[in-house]
């Protein structure tokens, strides 16, 4: 680590790999920094991002990496524990190892942390056979005997999304409110069976998910369990330079946090882009890159702004000093 950089990249995701990569290739000093806790790793694959469906998270984030590497950007493992805007301008930020390094802007692509319904054996399974989202996993998990665990209003919606999939769809009850008249009746048109009762586990056997317990000791034979996380934004250190997140609401019901940014990333405090799921719960890894790619674009006009501006400090200094001798010299007769 060198102590300048024109930016850090804190989070070395999809989102923060392709924003240092747009930089580095314009020849802008970037510094990555990982922690290594990438919100995909329990996954196998990587979905929908086309020319790479199916790589491996780890496969691709270590393309990425080399990618950074090759343009000149520099990448390195550490917990970035600490932001602070300087009085001259720029930001300094902290290591846990203590290591520290300044730049002159901050992309911020820390992701989230999907907060699970807290039933046993769903975080073990989490990203194998416990799914949350039909376009990263439904194609995998088509024709399965698939349970729905239901823990807030959106249940049913997730239900429909993944009949779409499988014929044998089960919503478990649990800790939802009731479902209304239109809803079973919406439940019932697809042939979605609703199982009342909390749901106390999950049954595996050898490597296998194959059942879902309930409460009352009973056991419905289940393939895959489709659950609801609460998608809370890792916002820590954008929280240091007074970014709050706020309350993200999908159909009436609040599901997550994310912090609040334009479509370009920028965040209401000056030099700080954000991109990924700390801005955005929803996305999937290509757009999360493409997230990255704009806000590493936008950082680069921002500097070329500057850039002009520090460029012409000099030629304005003189051109006042030239004005201030006029006012101060001989008047037009010479007097």
């Amino acid at each position: 680590m060198n102590e300048n950089y024109d930016v850090v990249v804190v989070g070395g995701g999809a989102a923060g790999l392709s924003g240092a990569v747009a930089l580095a290739r314009s020849r802008r000093s970037v510094l990555v920094v990982d922690a290594g806790e990438p919100r995909n790793a329990p996954a196998g694959h990587v979905h929908n991002y086309l020319a790479r469906e199916g790589t491996p998270p780890a496969e691709l984030l270590a393309l990425g990496r080399e990618e950074v590497l090759g343009y000149g950007g520099e990448v390195v493992r550490g917990e970035v524990t600490s932001a602070a805007a300087l009085d001259g301008g720029g930001f300094e930020v902290g290591l846990a190892d203590g290591r520290t390094a300044r730049a002159r802007r901050l992309l911020v692509a820390t992701g989230l942390v999907d907060e699970l319904p807290d039933v046993a054996g769903v975080a073990e399974r989490w990203g194998r056979d416990v799914l949350h989202c039909p376009y990263c996993h439904g194609w995998e998990a088509r024709d399965r005997a698939i349970g729905v665990l239901a823990t807030n209003p959106m249940a049913v919606h997730q239900a429909l999304m993944w009949r779409q999939l499988s014929d044998d769809v089960v919503v478990f009850s649990h800790t939802a409110p009731e479902f209304d008249a239109e809803q079973r009746d919406h439940l019932a048109a697809r042939g979605i069976r609703v199982v009342a009762g909390e749901v106390s586990a999950l049954r595996v056997e050898g490597d296998e998910l194959t059942g879902v317990e309930l409460a009352s000791g009973e056991v419905v034979a289940r393939e895959v369990v489709v659950v609801a996380p609460r998608f809370t934004a890792r916002a820590g250190v954008l929280e240091q330079l007074g970014l709050e997140p706020v309350e993200t609401v999908v159909g009436g019901q609040v599901v997550g946090s994310a912090v609040a940014a334009d479509a370009t990333g920028a965040t209401e405090v000056p030099g700080v882009w954000v991109a990924g799921n700390v801005a955005d719960l929803k996305a999937q890894v290509v757009i999360s890159a493409a997230a990255g790619l704009m806000a590493g674009s936008m950082i680069n006009a921002d500097l070329v702004a500057e850039d002009v501006r520090r460029a012409r400090a000099p030629f304005s200094h003189e051109v006042e000093r030239e004005a201030a001798a006029l006012v101060g010299g001989p008047d037009r007769h010479g007097v």
